[in-house]
């Protein structure tokens, strides 16, 4: 319970800071005065400097902060004040937080692919080597299915669109030999000897690949066709008859179009292959497929550079938006309830914040705590920008309005407009808090997540 709430407050905290840092920023740059910029909420606490006229306080309550600018909440155009700025100072003010927070969750996502996350993994059966390259070197051909190297199982990245490097494990396969290659060609698995331990990783820095035996068997469905023929939890799928099993000709597919036929799947058990003649079935009861198992892929902790690390924060901050964007369309349009979009107040976001305090800790792993970080940060600055009074979108929309009328809304009635906004808003806070409280959150199963 301490851990949940001190993780909350110090995770909330850092959000607001940076969305309230970017308001005093930009506010100092159009000549605006900030009269206070607080970390937490009154009472004050402290006041722990002043700075080029900004009295810098700690606040007794630790929940968020603020950065309290001159006249911005009343009719006051006096020099310095909010109002008193220019239309476009305002809204670049407005705008900063938001854009801040949007900022911070591009490093955020960025810093999670860094730190090492699960990244989907294969199998290399390869396409090309390289002349001169460690793989020619090694005695690698076309065709060959690399498996292990270095006394570890040779997992190579998923994709080909997202190089990322797989963080290799300590450990070493029992039984094997560091100075070997373990390979299949044409179908017969064989060692290959090399004059010093390699890595996957090295191999296939010089040579093209196809990623195969991705698909993992799961779990396998009593009395099903999968488990009268003996297909067994593990298994790596490789191919269904002569059709290799890649992302873009996955299982399911193959499955699909022999169904009530007689197939011949083969697996990697192990190190050993293993060819099952199965029948998929017509009509399945209902919660299986048509063979009865439970299939997903294999993934393990992997890394990614700074700069490619950076472009994927923001591709990921940007699909973050969008879903959040799509997700009331969703529910009017009935492709998802309204109760399964789980709608968070802070009771709901505490908790999630300490579980994955906890898997950080167990684990070691930045990934939780950096990754759901990243997610409400980029929340934060979705929701600041909705159209709604008391919320930086609102007040964007009144300068909108008045960039149309050509002349602006009395400011005493936007603080009005405002201040009732804020109520309903808390209103609305209080409901989902008393939801949060009455229905019992479902997690994120981190440990699973990250294969630990």
């Amino acid at each position: 319970m301490v851990l949940t709430v001190v993780s909350f407050i110090v995770v909330l905290g850092i959000l607001v800071f940076f969305h309230e840092l970017g308001h005093y920023w930009v506010a100092r740059k159009n000549g605006i005065v900030v009269e206070e910029f607080g970390i937490g909420y009154p009472p004050r606490a402290v006041k722990l400097f002043t700075y080029d006229g900004t009295d810098f306080t700690l606040n007794f309550l630790p929940f968020g902060g603020f950065a309290r600018m001159k006249g911005e909440d009343a009719g006051d155009l006096s020099p310095g004040s909010f109002n008193a700025a220019s239309r476009l100072g305002r809204a670049a003010t407005l705008a900063a937080g938001p854009f801040m927070n949007a900022l911070l969750a591009i490093v955020l996502f960025g810093a999670s692919f860094m730190a090492g996350f699960p990244a989907p993994i294969a199998y290399a059966q390869i396409s090309s080597v390289a002349d001169g390259s460690p793989a020619m070197e090694a005695g690698l051909q076309e065709g060959d299915l690399l498996l292990m190297a270095g006394g570890k199982p040779a997992r190579v990245s998923a994709t080909t669109e997202l190089a990322y490097d797989v963080v290799e494990s300590d450990e070493v396969a029992a039984g094997s030999d560091t100075d070997q290659l373990l390979i299949s060609r044409d179908g017969e698995i064989i060692s290959l000897p090399v004059q010093t331990s390699v890595s996957a990783s090295q191999l296939v820095d010089d040579l093209t690949y196809v990623p195969v035996l991705m698909t993992e068997i799961k779990g396998v469905a009593e009395d099903s066709p999968a488990h009268l023929a003996g297909i067994q939890a593990g298994d790596l799928v490789y191919k269904v008859d002569d059709t290799v099993i890649t992302a873009e000709t996955p299982l399911n597919g193959a499955i699909q179009q022999a169904l009530g036929t007689e197939v011949i799947i083969t697996f990697l058990r192990g190190q050993e292959w293993v060819e099952i003649a199965v029948t998929p079935r017509v009509e399945p009861p209902p919660g299986q497929g048509s063979l009865g198992v439970e299939i997903g892929g294999i993934s393990t902790l992997a890394t990614l550079p700074l700069l490619p690390a950076l472009r994927e924060g923001v591709i990921s901050t940007g699909q973050y938006i969008m879903l959040v964007l799509k997700l009331p369309v969703m529910i009017l349009m009935g492709q998802l309830a309204a109760e399964d979009a789980q709608l968070s107040g802070p009771v709901g976001i505490a908790q999630m914040v300490g579980g994955a305090v906890s898997a950080t800790i167990d684990t070691g792993l930045w990934f939780p705590i950096l990754r759901l970080s990243a997610v409400l940060s980029a929340a934060l600055a979705i929701t600041n920008l909705l159209p709604l009074p008391a919320l930086d979108g609102g007040r964007l929309l009144f300068i909108a309005l008045e960039a149309i009328r050509g002349r602006r809304i009395n400011p005493e009635r936007e603080g009005m407009v405002h201040m009732v906004g804020f109520m309903l808003l808390l209103g609305l806070l209080v409901i989902v808090t008393v939801q949060d409280l009455r229905s019992a959150q479902e997690g994120i199963d981190w440990i699973s997540y990250l294969g630990q």
